[in-house]
């Protein structure tokens, strides 16, 4: 039986690629084992699968001052000690790592013990994981065609990111039915991420009264973000988070307002969801959504609207641009080469534990 190590984790973003290979993998008869961190995201979100996990010590690596810099290193080295254990006991044929700092000691200790290693950055740059991680890998997949400038020639393969297929079969009939909406106007999908946006969400509240008159609104608000003055408003439902539903959801909405995370823009791409992103301002972040952002707008799948030049009137205005062209971007993301991205993986996979 062909065997395959998964990593990563920290943040959802770094496990839900991972989580969308899996059933594939097991069709092709790959037993997989995941390694994460002892009490990380990626094991509450691996768990339902019944994939076999293996919890080591994680450390993050900062680039500023923190008096966890002095003893993070030393998990870290533990870390890499308990990957090079386990790796041995499970003899893996292939590592794939969708980063997140504790995917770090596995592709190293993966590189020791001379197991293929790919790895996958969803951003536009490398982040700092990814950087100590590329010299490790045989392979280094990722979603932009400028990543491709910054990565060593013969490793860097165009992928996009593998995206989980339940989403692509929602029933936009039983979205009414949960929204009440009716069919006599178009839908907007708001997405702020997984613990919402403040500043989308006054956005998008601040333009109702305008919105509403054509629109219909689903507001993904993020925890502890739903307002309560607001519950009544004809045309309009929010909801802090959204899980078994969501792909009807987006099986219903005509454009989508979001965020500028890697794994959620694939998602648009791969739905031909018509969008409008708001990145994370450069202030709160590396400015990896800003990056990411821009190269799908140059690609010609969204519009983009930055944050520092976000309200209400900019808001409505851009959303009634996105709705009247939004033919021009679905045939833009229907004619992109960054559709089959579980194959494309898939493949690198099987080359990787054929010559193994």
């Amino acid at each position: 039986m062909k065997r395959i190590i998964l990593t990563g984790g920290g943040t959802a973003g770094h496990v839900t690629p991972n989580i969308a290979l899996i059933p594939k993998l097991k069709e092709l008869g790959y037993d997989i084992q995941y390694i994460g961190s002892y009490n990380g995201i990626e094991k509450e979100l691996i768990e339902p699968f019944g994939v076999p996990y293996h919890g080591i010590s994680s450390g993050k690596l900062r680039r500023y001052f923190s008096v966890q810099n002095f003893t993070d290193p030393f998990r870290v080295i533990k870390g890499f000690g308990e990957a090079k254990k386990l790796i041995k006991d499970l003899k893996p044929d292939v590592i794939f790592s969708k980063g997140g700092f504790v995917s770090v000691p596995v592709v190293l200790a993966g590189k020791q013990c001379k197991v293929p290693v790919i790895i996958h950055e969803s951003d536009m740059t490398p982040g700092l994981a990814n950087k100590i991680a590329i010299p490790s890998a045989e392979k280094v997949c990722c979603n932009f065609p400028e990543t491709l400038e910054s990565l060593p020639k013969g490793k860097a393969v165009l992928t996009g990111s593998p995206i989980r297929q339940e989403l692509l079969s929602g029933n936009k009939i039983a979205a009414m039915d949960f929204c009440g909406f009716t069919a006599d106007k178009p839908v907007i999908l708001v997405i702020g991420g997984s613990l919402g946006s403040v500043v989308v969400n006054n956005a998008v509240r601040a333009s109702l009264p305008e919105l509403l008159k054509e629109f219909q609104i689903i507001h993904l608000c993020g925890k502890g973000k739903v307002d309560d003055s607001l519950k009544d408003t004809k045309g309009y439902c929010q909801y802090e988070y959204i899980k078994d539903e969501l792909r009807d959801i987006f099986a219903l909405a005509d454009i989508v307002i979001s965020r500028a995370g890697a794994n959620a823009i694939c998602e648009l791409l791969a739905l031909r969801k018509p969008n409008l992103l708001i990145p994370l301002s450069a202030k709160a972040s590396r400015g990896d959504q800003i990056l990411n952002a821009r190269s799908f707008e140059r690609q010609g799948f969204s519009m983009v609207l930055e944050e520092e030049n976000l309200n209400e009137n900019t808001l409505v205005s851009a959303v009634h641009e996105l709705y009247n062209n939004r033919g021009t971007f679905i045939d833009a993301m229907r004619n992109s080469d960054q559709q089959d991205s579980i194959d494309t993986i898939i493949a690198l996979i099987e080359d990787a534990v054929s010559r193994k």
